[in-house]
């Protein structure tokens, strides 16, 4: 009589079991779906494509005096090291010549930081010159350019800037940057083309 009673005990908690997880959910606890996404958003999630590393050549409207002036008279293939940080929220761009060790008191190593400020793609670049142009970005219509307009500057040197940055994907393991550099009144632009090594 008794295990009758625990077998009816134990059949009566499974049917409850079972009624209560087949009864539909109140309204208010119906998943709602997620608002769409700002057209910021989406040009920062295009641009996280491009995390990884890159090598490629760079080639620049320079005129040759000032190269040779610079010691720059051969342009050495660009390494570009793009990363995703902060939980998602953030995008390290570092770029550097090919071959060359980290060690920012002998080699050009500029930092540039993306990420999404309000209904902006903001990008932050922490210029060997000693400034910090902020330029914001926007995506074309085919989703295939992000590019970046001059907000304003920080720091020293302010006649010395990047003044405006140009990023095309080409495909997943392809992609250019068009940089303009202000030299005083004069615009120097390079382009990188870039290809992925990892």
């Amino acid at each position: 009589m008794k295990s009758l009673r625990f077998t009816l005990s134990v059949v009566l908690l499974l049917l409850s079991t079972v009624a209560f997880t087949q009864s539909p959910a109140p309204k208010s606890e119906v998943p709602k779906t997620a608002p769409p996404k700002s057209d910021a958003q989406k040009s920062f999630d295009a641009m996280k494509t491009l995390a990884g590393e890159w090598e490629g050549a760079i080639a620049t409207d320079l005129p040759e005096a000032m190269k040779a002036k610079m010691g720059a008279v051969k342009m050495n293939p660009l390494h570009v090291s793009m990363r995703v940080t902060s939980r998602g929220n953030a995008l390290v761009h570092e770029l550097q010549e090919a071959g060359t060790p980290l060690d920012a008191t002998k080699y050009d190593h500029p930092v540039t930081m993306l990420y999404v400020e309000g209904d902006q793609l903001t990008l932050i670049h922490y210029c060997d010159a000693g400034n910090r142009p902020r330029m914001t970005g926007k995506m074309s219509p085919d989703g295939k350019t992000v590019e970046f307009e001059f907000v304003d500057i920080t720091g020293r040197n302010q006649s010395q800037h990047m003044h405006h940055a140009l990023f095309t994907i080409i495909d997943a393991d392809h992609h250019t940057e068009d940089w303009t550099f202000m030299l005083g009144d004069n615009p120097i632009h390079a382009h990188f083309d870039l290809h992925r090594k990892s």
